[in-house]
């Protein structure tokens, strides 16, 4: 027997969750991580949870935990993360809450028992703004105190300062982490953010494993001049230096990396940032991701070799830090077994596949049994505020995590 959820619930939370932090001017969410649109979103989603009889806390790491059924039992952890990166759209992550708290309201309606409890976690600051996945690090006993004491987002504000500012002592995300005992397993469903499954007109994506991900902040140091003045052969242009080491990449993933390798530039900030000025400073950031960990390290080594060149080349001074490293991570055979075996019984087309962007699931993976479902995104389509999944795709991927739930009860 198979179940279905109610796919009009699932859209009203979406809708009503996209309120936090939604801009009129380019229609994008603005809800990263300790903002006040972020704990807005936390405080809903405790209520919902609360009025659905779970049992309901917030951790020190901001993460919001929802508990059904038996109470003395390890349970099998759903959810995603509530966070956005800057003009975000409304499916990234919190489908996967949502779904969550769908599942269970089907659960207590339809009054299936449970050998074993569900537990919705809405992870914290998944999206990185400080360097990390901070909610589903302090989960997986990943966080170090180290890295909580000195991670900082671009513009310099610090995470101890970030979580002061709700109320939060950062020295208790570390008391947030579970004991591997008290985990049966960790399924995520989200968007796959990419075009692989529209392109192959596949409904479900059974994930085989999570991309790795590394993040650099880079700083050119050159000379600012006069940009009439001073002569092209005699600059120190830090604007240049970047130009250069943008065209290098594709040489950098040919010679290092595989179809799997990544390498963006996503934040550019150019000092003095005049027309009429060379550019003295160029600060970047610098993104890889491979589903190997060897590849990384090959990517990283030659990135940093070009870089030194590019400002030998240029008279300029090469700065970097690196603000995160995480290694690729394998899903669990049981787990995506069971997640093909429920799509396969819904009569849903699907195909196993990796997935090229980092996940909470990533972390949950060294501590429990872990799969991930992806369902479409329209044009692939992420992080922009006309990412979309068409409402049937939406609902048959609630679908597969609720059957795959109940199957996973009597499997594990």
């Amino acid at each position: 027997m198979t179940y279905s959820v109610d796919i009009t619930r699932v859209e009203r939370d979406l809708y009503e969750l996209a309120k936090f932090g939604y801009r009129e001017s380019d229609k994008g969410i603005y809800r990263q991580g300790f903002t006040e649109a972020d704990w807005q979103a936390r405080h809903w989603i405790t209520d919902h949870f609360q009025r659905c009889g779970l049992h309901t806390h917030m951790d020190g790491a901001g993460n919001v935990c929802g508990r059904y059924g038996p109470q003395d039992k390890p349970a099998i952890l759903i959810g995603s993360h509530l966070d956005s990166v800057p003009a975000g759209g409304i499916f990234d992550g919190t489908l996967g809450v949502i779904a969550g708290l769908e599942c269970v309201r089907i659960i207590q309606e339809q009054d299936i028992p449970l050998q074993y409890p569900i537990e919705i976690i809405a992870t914290s600051e998944e999206e990185g703004r400080f360097g990390g996945m901070l909610g589903a690090q302090a989960l997986s006993g990943s966080l170090t105190l180290d890295w909580l004491e000195n991670a900082k987002d671009p513009t310099g504000e610090t995470l101890k300062q970030a979580m002061a500012a709700r109320g939060l002592d950062y020295h208790e995300a570390l008391h947030a982490k579970r004991n591997p005992e008290d985990v049966k397993a960790f399924i995520e469903l989200h968007i796959e953010q990419g075009p692989v499954l529209e392109a192959s007109k596949k409904t479900i994506g059974v994930v085989e494993g999570i991309s790795g991900v590394f993040k650099w902040l880079i700083k050119f140091l050159g000379k600012a001049d006069h940009a009439g003045t001073a002569p092209m052969d005699l600059r120190s242009d830090a604007f240049m230096g970047l130009a250069d080491f943008a065209h290098e990449i594709k040489r950098i993933i040919d010679e290092n990396g595989t179809d799997k390798s990544r390498l963006t530039i996503g934040r550019v900030d150019l000092k003095p940032g005049y027309a009429h000025t060379v550019p003295g400073e160029a600060d970047f950031t610098l993104v890889g991701r491979d589903m190997s960990e060897q590849v990384m390290r090959d990517l990283a080594d030659s990135c940093r070799k070009a870089l030194s060149a590019i400002a030998r080349r240029h008279r300029l001074m090469f700065e970097y830090e690196q603000m995160s490293w995480l290694e690729p991570k394998s899903c669990s055979q049981h787990v995506m077994d069971v997640i093909e075996q429920t799509t396969q019984e819904l009569g849903y087309s699907y195909q196993l596949m990796p997935s090229g962007a980092g996940h909470d699931a990533q972390f949950f993976t060294d501590i429990t049994p872990t799969g991930m479902i992806f369902i479409p995104s329209v044009g692939g389509v992420s992080h922009a505020p006309d990412e979309w999944s068409h409402w049937v795709d939406v609902e048959k991927g609630c679908n597969v995590l609720l059957n795959s739930l109940l199957r996973l009860q009597a499997t594990l």
